[in-house]
């Protein structure tokens, strides 16, 4: 779970950390463990607060999936983000490491996203559906290896699993995502899809803050970042 070399970024209003696959965001139904948790509990103790810890969850990212997640750690800061949130004002980034070359070998993706509460699972349409909602991503194929194409995608909207089912749908499943058509599964249990970056204006000193995730500690994402 999470370290205190995982955070990314910190300062009285904010902390970025790198989530590691596996982790869950927020505690469920099932589990308390989860990275909100220990993080409130490292600062409690790091900081010697003698209260409870305020920590803003601004957004997430599926349980298989690394990388970038931002917090707030003040009420101010938060209602802030969670407008720039709203407004696309916070610029994400992912690379996902993918099966197939897409062709082309960039472009964008309009897709109408249908969620299946049952099966936890969304699919992505190419025309518009009665209980879909819109669905938009900018993609370019950054590198190749002999079986993967890594892939970097710009997502302009926010919808469930929107970029595991869009990749999908064009016949470019995520390595590891058997969920959504992958060969087969990665040996951690995860799926090769990384939050690499976050860009916003910070909510409080007014800077333009980008901060990037390193990938994890593995030989195929290894070759693609010293590559990049």
């Amino acid at each position: 779970m999470f370290h205190p070399n995982d955070i990314l970024y910190e300062d009285n209003h904010i902390i970025v950390v790198n989530k590691h696959c596996g982790d869950l965001v927020q505690p469920d139904r099932e589990s308390d463990d989860a990275l909100e948790t220990e993080i409130k509990a490292m600062i409690k103790v790091r900081d010697h607060k003698p209260g409870e810890v305020f920590l803003g969850v601004v957004h997430r990212i599926d349980r298989p999936v690394s990388g970038v997640v931002l917090f707030a750690k003040t009420s101010k800061a938060l209602v802030r983000l969670n407008e720039m949130i709203r407004s696309g004002q916070i610029h994400k980034t992912y690379w996902a490491l993918v099966e197939n070359r897409p062709e082309p070998l960039e472009g964008t993706l309009t897709h109408y996203i249908v969620r299946d509460g049952r099966t936890n699972r969304s699919r992505a349409y190419d025309k518009p559906k009665a209980d879909g909602k819109k669905a938009v991503l900018n993609y370019r194929t950054v590198g190749c290896s002999t079986n993967y194409t890594l892939v970097e995608v710009e997502l302009l909207t926010g919808r469930h699993h929107q970029i595991r089912a869009q990749l999908s749908k064009i016949g470019c499943s995520i390595k590891g995502d058997l969920k959504y058509g992958a060969r087969r599964s990665n040996p951690d249990g995860g799926i090769s899809l990384h939050s690499r970056r976050v860009e916003f204006l910070h909510p409080v000193k007014k800077e333009q803050i980008t901060i990037t995730a390193p990938t994890p500690k593995d030989n195929l994402w290894g070759f693609f970042e010293c590559a990049e």
